[in-house]
């Protein structure tokens, strides 16, 4: 079967000749292969395309995609429209426990789950006539989704959905905090998260003066206290410290004791405490997604790591996602970059203390600490942001800053918004290391303010790291980011500095982001949103367990290298406490 996808945000013909009419050879041959609509976009006929793919590679926009699919994905789940996105599988929410779908952004997790909630109706890829339910029902005859569909077709299924961008909640509701979250307590049960989720000092707060963080709690407060039959919960760590993601995960865990849950998520960390079962999503993305069978927590997680799916013999990534059992460096070796001044920094309710240190060139730091406790203030002051009390910055010293917040309001392209900042944006190292690394050529022809979160933040990064700077600092780089370009971070960071006189700091709460990119470690402690301490940096063994000491949590590796989290009070869990070692434990 082949599907073809034109991405009608990126189809120009007025720009471009219409090179895809003008080299397709079943145009030549008289058959009306391609077309443009009334809008002047490409509509291309799948029955009539042959596969030869040379209208994918003269389009100058990128806007077609032609794909072969197996034979056995003959039966969409669910298709937009004529040469738009095809949906294959749907997860399978369980009674009682909770369903984790794992998979890149733009593969089809979110329109599954726009299914599973009923607001929008499976079309098995038919979208030129209605389907009904009943032909739907007979596809799915003899699964494990079958009852849940029968009872969705009779609207006899409430569900209750966290969304994944949580930035529109104050464009669809102005109001305080506890107008929003009052009308959503329908079990009775929103006290308990108001405590659990650490909500109570803020209710009196505007929807729109939270910050990322609170908004996070809130929508997932809303989310868990309605009483529905299904709870669909779309990324919830985003802006959440690894404090904030425990918090959350209890929340969840609890909840799932009763009703199914089906949770996206990119932190696997999270995932792989919370969920029952995985899902993985794959695909090519914004052209089709695949959802496999329900698998095993701990070998689903691993199979998407390692981009091979045993079971169905497919290879859907050309390179594995691994975790180094290193020691990581120390700086020994390293000539000395810039020296971290002791400096202070007050304000009416909040006071940060910064102790020296010394970061070296060519190493990537990692800081990790509760939200609250002046992680963000630290990087501004690096940055020239804020003026510290005491103390000062070297000013000889260039940093590039990526704020923890971003803004997304400019209507100039993506192109253009980075041609005015990197000088070298046309040469082929900037092209293989930013554009390539960050998959920016999909969108450098869309307006900044179009873009959506995950895109927004890969615009940012690729921006902090267009400057020429000696010290590039990055807070929160992985939001809205999926594990795979997670992991491409890694090398875009490594390449950034390693043989130049710049290093890298990078503050963010994903313990797998952290523990893949950092050499070293900076350290927040203190009373969050009343005085906080960075300290270090340190070697990362040093740093993680002063770090997990505070939180109370255990570390341990599987055979591939990945970091687990510990089940609280274990037989492990008690042993590394004992010790005193709550990370880098022996590979099982």
């Amino acid at each position: 079967m082949r599907i073809a996808v034109v991405h009608k945000d990126l189809c120009h013909s007025r720009k471009c000749g219409t090179e895809c009419i003008l080299y397709c050879p079943r145009v030549r041959t008289g058959d009306e292969t391609v077309l443009l609509d009334e809008e002047g976009k490409a509509v291309i006929s799948e029955e009539l395309c042959v596969g030869c793919g040379i209208c994918v590679k003269k389009c100058p926009f990128e806007a077609i995609d032609i794909i072969t699919l197996p034979e056995e994905l003959e039966h969409p789940t669910h298709r937009y429209g004529p040469n738009s996105f095809v949906l294959y599988g749907l997860p399978a929410p369980i009674e009682g426990k909770v369903t984790g779908v794992i998979g890149a952004n733009g593969i089809g997790k979110s329109t599954s789950m726009k299914i599973l909630s009923g607001q929008i109706s499976p079309n098995l890829g038919i979208f030129d006539t209605e389907v009904k339910w009943e032909e739907v029902l007979k596809k799915y005859t003899g699964t494990e989704l079958f009852d849940y569909l029968q009872r969705l077709s009779k609207g006899s299924i409430k569900a209750s959905v966290k969304p994944q961008y949580i930035d529109v909640i104050p464009k669809v509701f102005q109001g305080k905090v506890w107008d929003l979250l009052k009308t959503t307590d329908e079990r009775g049960a929103l006290d308990q998260y108001l405590d659990i989720l650490s909500l109570r000092q803020i209710l009196d707060q505007e929807i729109s003066n939270l910050s990322g963080g609170e908004l996070q709690r809130v929508a997932l407060a809303a989310a868990l206290a309605r009483n529905a039959d299904f709870y669909f919960l779309d990324e919830v760590t985003p802006y959440l410290d690894i404090y904030q993601r425990m918090a959350a995960a209890s929340a969840i865990r609890d909840l799932a004791t009763e009703k199914p849950v089906v949770l996206i998520e990119h932190d696997i960390a999270i995932l792989d405490m919370l969920a029952d079962t995985v899902h993985i999503a794959y695909g090519k993305p914004a052209v089709f997604g695949i959802i496999t069978r329900p698998k095993g927590v701990r070998i689903g997680i691993n199979q998407y790591l390692d981009g091979f799916l045993p079971e169905e013999n497919v290879r859907f990534r050309d390179y594995q996602v691994t975790f180094e059992v290193r020691a990581h460096k120390d700086g020994s070796q390293r000539e000395p970059l810039l020296v971290i001044p002791e400096m202070k920094r007050t304000f009416d309710r909040f006071s940060l203390t910064v102790h020296p240190g010394e970061i070296f060139a060519g190493e990537v730091i990692g800081v990790v600490g509760q939200n609250g406790i002046g992680k963000s203030t630290f990087a501004k002051l690096l940055a020239g942001v804020e003026k510290p009390d005491s103390g000062s910055m070297e000013t000889s010293v260039r940093i590039s800053y990526k704020p923890q917040y971003l803004k997304g309001d400019s209507s100039d392209t993506v192109e253009f918004f980075l041609r005015q900042i990197a000088r070298t944006f046309d040469s082929a190292q900037y092209q293989h290391d930013i554009v390539e690394g960050l998959t920016l050529g999909p969108i450098l022809q869309l307006p900044v303010n179009t873009l959506s979160g995950g895109e927004l933040q890969r615009v940012a990064i690729a921006a902090c790291l267009s400057q020429p700077a000696d010290l590039y600092v990055l807070d929160e780089p992985s939001a809205h980011l999926d594990v795979e370009q997670r992991v491409r971070l890694t090398k875009i960071f490594r390449n950034q500095v390693e043989g130049k006189e710049a290093a890298i700091l990078v503050i963010d709460h994903d313990i797998y982001v952290i523990d893949i990119i950092s050499e070293r470690l900076l350290v927040f402690d203190g009373d969050p949103g009343v005085r906080g301490e960075a300290k270090g940096p340190f070697d990362m063994r040093t740093g993680m367990n002063m770090f997990l000491s505070q939180l109370g949590v255990t570390f341990r590796r599987d055979m591939s290298g990945r970091p687990r989290i510990n089940k609280p009070d274990s037989y492990l869990d008690r042993e590394q406490k004992s010790k005193g070692e709550y990370y880098y434990q022996d590979i099982e």
